[in-house]
């Protein structure tokens, strides 16, 4: 009664969002265990037990000579952390808050606000992720030399933005068929072990194998990084702008998609999920 009603101006609108959105990846990152640092040490684990096994099968499998000549170690982590960085945006996305969830009771919150955290949430525990483990790798192992790196950061920054668009249209299908989502997530997850092509070079695959794999915008994204991090390797069977067009039209699916879910929302949805 005593208040006096304000108009926000954008900028303000801006810095209100914005420091929604920080909490909320605070809250998103934290979600994996109450201690940041654990959190954060548990996906180094994860990381680097990946690259280990997988150093360890081209070993045992002789298929170094596979590689892109030059460090090994670079060729094997140039796979892992963009296969790492897609699926677990996807998954991150994917399980993001939805309409329906109590989260949504509470203002400004609202289901842009949880897929942006969720996104950026990955994002940052990935992408520090891959800086310890490249730090420790030049400080303990050898100097890193990547030929040109912030082209090579693009390609993962690529890679993530693919898996919020394939997360995006996910999240929106969930409230209508949660169990078939479910499934397909992991599935999608699973396939990309190999589809990715994280274990070869496209250069390398004939031609009726390539068809197997260039549906993928990650495993465009992947071949495109090793050819910014290697000097000797110049990927002709794939280019970066396929897995934009993919990620920008996935994306744009999904914002439509969850406007729509949005305009249906439940609360009974929240008991199927």
């Amino acid at each position: 009664m005593f208040q006096q009603p304000t108009q926000p101006t954008a900028f303000s609108g801006l810095l209100t969002m914005s420091e929604v959105v920080f909490h909320s990846i605070v809250r998103s990152v934290r979600s994996k265990h109450n201690n940041a640092f654990i959190a954060l040490g548990l996906n180094l684990l994860q990381s680097l037990l990946m690259v280990a096994v997988f150093y360890v099968m081209f070993t045992v499998l002789n298929l170094k000579g596979s590689a892109v000549r030059g460090d090994f170690m670079l060729y094997v982590m140039s796979g892992i952390f963009l296969f790492i960085m897609h699926t677990k945006t996807v998954g991150a996305v994917a399980g993001a808050e939805g309409p329906s969830s109590a989260m949504m009771q509470h203002a400004p919150m609202n289901t842009m606000v949880a897929i942006l955290s969720a996104a950026l949430g990955a994002l940052y525990i990935q992408v520090l992720s891959l800086f310890i483990i490249l730090l420790l790798y030049h400080v303990a192992v050898t100097p890193v030399h990547i030929e040109e790196p912030v082209p090579a950061f693009g390609m993962l920054l690529l890679a993530w933005i693919s898996g919020v668009g394939v997360g995006l249209i996910l999240l929106v299908l969930k409230p209508w068929v949660p169990n078939l989502v479910s499934i397909f997530t992991t599935i999608y997850q699973r396939a990309n072990m190999i589809a990715s092509g994280k274990m070869f070079l496209a250069n390398t695959l004939p031609s009726f194998m390539l068809s197997m794999f260039d549906w993928n915008p990650l495993f465009h994204c992947i071949d495109q990084a090793r050819g910014y991090v290697f000097i000797n390797y110049n990927p002709h069977n794939s280019n970066w702008e396929y897995a934009a067009w993919v990620a920008l039209v996935l994306i744009v699916i999904g914002l439509m998609g969850e406007f729509y879910t949005r305009q249906h929302a439940s609360a009974s949805w929240s008991a199927r999920q």
